[in-house]
């Protein structure tokens, strides 16, 4: 059984208590928040320790590991608290909005053989996932192209928008890791093109996009092709497509429930899509969870790390700044 602190009483935190709550392999002890009331209320309902401070929870011998779910300012800091402390660590995504702050916490864990794990959810998705098994299987032939597309169901409120780092970072930043997780090989070059058609005023003030397109291509030629909106009226828009010299591997979109309707009127209308990331991937969420808790009882790496996180921030870096300066960039540029 391995115990957990949870680092952060927000939406995505408050998921993760609940996950590892219900998990068999995992046990919840505690919880931290700098918001005292939030943090006294999670701890309340499940019965567990509320910590002071951050010290005292890297101070615990009851605490195995730790779930970091706070605000992404202060990730890098406590991954390399929870390493100084030797904690296992559960990291959200990303690892900073700072591809240089993200290397000077790399070479200050720099030969930690401490298990650290991003949370890059869709890896875990069971589609997303079967896309790469018959890559690997050799059921399409050689790769030639990998679409991938990605559709909030509405544009997250401003405040969150204006502190998000931009849509490469906080939201593209998903799908950068899935090209890398599907292509299995690395990115050498980022063409971008973003657009302000959803929400411009905002868009124009945080000097970002809401509808963006990208372009990448491996040393072999391989390419991927992610599109993002920021709002889709239907739903929650998440499908995976692997093109190659023997056919097409799809991972789907995900409907409310399966039902298929037929009267007069119509033929085959189907239920609408999930309307919420955490409903979509909520199986992928348990599955992240046992992948964690295996590679720490196991004392391995899990298969989802920090380099992977930096692999990711840097593509975010090249996307942003092909869009800024009109052409292709290198990866070895960043």
């Amino acid at each position: 059984m391995l115990n957990i602190a949870v680092l952060g009483t927000g939406r995505i935190g408050r998921m993760h208590v609940d996950n590892i709550v219900a998990h068999p392999k995992a046990k919840l002890v505690g919880i931290f928040d700098i918001n005292i009331a939030a943090a006294q209320e999670v701890a309340s309902k499940h019965h567990v320790k509320q910590f002071q401070s951050i010290n005292d929870v890297f101070a615990s011998s009851e605490v195995d590991a730790v779930f970091i779910a706070t605000s992404t300012a202060t990730h890098a800091d406590l991954i390399e608290h929870a390493v100084a402390a030797n904690k296992a660590i559960f990291c959200e995504k990303p690892i900073d909005l700072s591809l240089d702050r993200v290397k000077s916490c790399e070479q200050k864990i720099k030969g930690t053989n401490i298990p650290i794990m991003l949370g890059f959810v869709r890896r875990f998705d069971k589609g997303h996932r079967a896309v790469r098994k018959s890559i690997e299987a050799g059921a399409i032939g050689d790769v030639h192209q990998v679409i991938i597309t990605s559709r909030d169901p509405d544009i997250a409120p401003d405040a969150y928008i204006e502190v998000s780092g931009g849509i490469f970072r906080d939201m593209t930043i998903h799908d950068f890791d899935m090209a890398r997780f599907v292509l299995g090989e690395n990115i050498t070059e980022v063409s971008a093109t973003g657009s302000r058609l959803v929400n411009t005023p905002l868009m124009e003030r945080c000097n970002d996009y809401d509808t963006v397109t990208i372009v990448m291509k491996t040393a072999s030629g391989k390419q991927c092709i992610i599109n993002n909106s920021r709002r889709a009226i239907y739903g929650y828009d998440q499908r995976v497509e692997a093109f190659g010299s023997k056919g097409m591997a799809i991972s789907e979109n995900h409907p409310m429930n399966n039902m298929r309707l037929y009267s007069e009127n119509f033929t085959d209308q189907k239920p609408a899509l999930m309307n919420f990331f955490i409903d979509r991937y909520g199986e992928a969420f348990n599955n992240e969870i046992s992948i964690f808790v295996d590679a720490v009882e196991q004392g391995k790496q899990p298969e989802v790390g920090f380099e992977d996180g930096k692999q990711a921030l840097i593509l975010a870096e090249a996307a942003s700044r092909s869009i800024l300066e009109n052409r292709v960039v290198r990866l070895d540029e960043i």
